[in-house]
């Protein structure tokens, strides 16, 4: 079974002005757009409190709050609110004052519905253009951060092996040597460390390369659940942790709709933060639950835990937690904030609570189909 997305939602236009017959034409014009009604300044204001309003499409001369005012208040709270003008007067004063608070256009009184169209449009064009240059040098700057964490990240176990291979081509290190031996097991750690780098660059580079919008699909969650799980063990076993599995597929009975690839990325980088931040001897758990409305993956591992002022972080891009203070933890710091994204993408949330010195409890939540 597929899923089809959602046709997309219209914009919104709040059309402002004391006379009906304008607020009428507004109405019939923009009929591509979703557009909302208000009489006055403050009224508008107050729609502005409620609802979210893509473009505002003002007059000038109106009672109780002028245009002009309008936008002044609108641009103190929201400055990236669009607000197009509209105006009967030349002159040029009044043109400059609305230019200096933020106007994005004018359009000129008595109406023209072509150019009424054509100024909300272009106003809508101008935002896509913004929104699209604000993404590339968000893009650019996340590459850049990238580049450097991998540069950082990978010139570690790097440095140390080949050090290592040096110092025995020269023949500073020996078989002979008592501490020959730890210097291997240091190597190997190092060597493998590398690889899991290696494999998580692949693993994300596959994960933000997908199309945004990959299909759903009729899946048992437990039964992902069980199964990541399973590979997870081995890890949790080499660093002598007590490894709990507690789902019991089908989770819930019915099936959900979700993407393969997303769930089982997000279930897996939640172990596997699990299994890293949990000392020796310590615990990790996964466990199924559901009630009438919703069901539920919880993660629990122990550990120290994580303070609360870095709670709000970290599903922030490259953010780590260092609970040991050591400044080399490894990983990239992108698992929770996609395991986040992928999770949303499919209408779920994913909570994460923890206290210093206590468990931490990570839970993916999904609405049951009704």
């Amino acid at each position: 079974m597929m899923f089809t997305a959602p046709a997309p939602k219209l914009k919104t236009v709040l059309c402002v002005d004391d006379e009906p017959i304008i607020r009428a034409l507004c109405v019939e014009a923009l009929e591509d757009y979703h557009v909302l009604l208000a009489c006055d300044g403050l009224e508008a204001l107050e729609v502005l409190e409620k609802t979210p309003v893509d473009v505002v499409l003002s007059d000038v001369i109106m009672p109780k709050l002028d245009g002009l005012e309008l936008l002044q208040k609108i641009k103190e709270h929201h400055p990236d609110q669009a607000v197009i003008l509209m105006t009967g007067y030349s002159d040029k004063s009044v043109i400059l004052k609305a230019l200096k608070a933020g106007a994005a256009d004018f359009i000129n009184k008595p109406i023209n519905i072509l150019q009424l169209c054509t100024t909300v449009d272009n106003v809508f064009e101008k935002q896509k253009i913004q929104q699209e240059l604000i993404d590339l040098k968000r893009t650019d700057q996340l590459k850049s951060d990238f580049l450097g964490l991998i540069s950082h990240k990978l010139k570690t176990p790097a440095t140390a092996i080949s050090l290592f291979i040096q110092n025995i081509a020269e023949g500073v290190e020996s078989p002979n040597d008592a501490d020959f031996k730890q210097m291997v097991s240091m190597v190997q750690a190092e060597t493998i460390h590398l690889e899991q780098l290696i494999q998580d660059l692949l693993y994300f580079s596959e994960a933000t390369l997908q199309d945004k919008n990959l299909p759903l699909e009729s899946i048992d969650l437990g039964l992902i659940a069980d199964r990541i799980a399973i590979t997870m063990q081995p890890a949790a076993q080499q660093r002598k942790i007590h490894f709990s599995n507690r789902v019991e597929p089908p989770l819930p009975p019915e099936q959900l709709m979700l993407n393969p690839q997303r769930i089982s990325f997000a279930i897996r980088a939640l172990l596997d933060n699990a299994v890293k931040f949990t000392p020796a001897e310590g615990s990790v758990s996964v466990e199924g639950e559901m009630d009438n409305s919703y069901v539920r993956l919880v993660v629990k591992n122990s550990g120290r835990g994580i303070p609360q002022h870095e709670l709000a972080k970290i599903f922030n891009k490259f953010y780590q937690v260092d609970p040991e203070n050591t400044g080399q933890i490894r990983g990239f710091g992108l698992g929770l904030y996609y395991a986040r994204d992928f999770i949303r993408s499919m209408g779920g949330q994913l909570y994460i609570d923890s206290r210093p010195e206590d468990t931490t409890v990570a839970t993916i939540e999904f609405p049951r189909s009704a």
